[in-house]
């Protein structure tokens, strides 16, 4: 078992946009200002994604994912920003803007702790065109505290997050939602370079003995109670 301390922290920051003209001005801002405060603060795999737009999902979500050492390092960084005199300058337009003319409608943050079987983020290696790639981001909530701890049981002890990396998913994070607005409530992603490479492991999961052994152990009986999927692509400027 990892000590709680060595367990990375990390802050999924989400931008709801109305237009272009607001994308635009956040992906300058995170582009040109946050992102380069963010390095010189030391944080170096900073991922920023996008939602790949179908007929049925509006895509006016900027989704920010940010690794912290530890709650005292996330706390820090706002001050950080503030006296970072290269990020107020290039984020002057962004951090400016005017009260009728704002970057963004809201920004919703949660926050989460790593799991112990997998206690540091992991840059996802896959390569390709960005546009094509899949970051496939899931939340997974309980309809209890205690079912909540059972499914993180069963990805920790239980080796569902062992399956996911023997059968080569290529997992970013994997984290406990400490903070959040879908409590109680876990979060993880993996990544694939194109859709049919998602769809084919995804097969291979399901059919793996592994999974047909942990869903059928009364053990982990109705753990979960909704899973949210979302489809990721990470922007030109994503460090991974």
């Amino acid at each position: 078992p990892v000590n709680s301390q060595e367990k990375e922290y990390y802050q999924l920051k989400t931008y709801t946009i109305e237009n272009e003209s607001q994308e635009k001005m956040v992906d300058t801002y995170l582009e040109n200002a946050f992102l380069p405060s963010l390095k010189r603060y030391g944080i170096t795999s900073v991922g920023v994604f996008k939602l790949h737009n179908s007929n049925f999902v509006k895509a006016d979500k900027i989704h920010v994912l940010i690794p912290f050492t530890s709650l005292l390092h996330f706390e820090a960084l706002e001050d950080f920003l503030l006296v970072d005199k290269a990020h107020l300058k290039a984020g002057e337009a962004y951090l400016k803007a005017a009260f009728n003319n704002a970057p963004y409608t809201r920004i919703n943050s949660v926050l989460m702790r790593a799991f112990p079987e997998m206690p540091k983020m992991k840059p996802s290696p896959v390569e390709g065109p960005k546009k094509d790639r899949i970051y496939e981001l899931r939340s997974y909530e309980s309809p209890t505290e205690l079912t909540y701890k059972n499914k993180v049981h069963m990805f920790n002890q239980g080796g569902e997050v062992e399956l996911f990396d023997s059968l080569g998913f290529n997992a970013v994070f994997y984290g406990e939602v400490i903070s959040g607005d879908a409590m109680p409530n876990l979060m993880y992603m993996t990544s694939f370079s194109n859709m049919n490479k998602r769809d084919e492991l995804w097969k291979t999961f399901f059919a793996s003995s592994k999974w047909t052994e942990l869903k059928s152990d009364a053990y982990y009986k109705n753990n979960m109670k909704k899973a949210d999927i979302m489809l990721l692509y990470p922007t030109a400027y994503s460090d991974y």
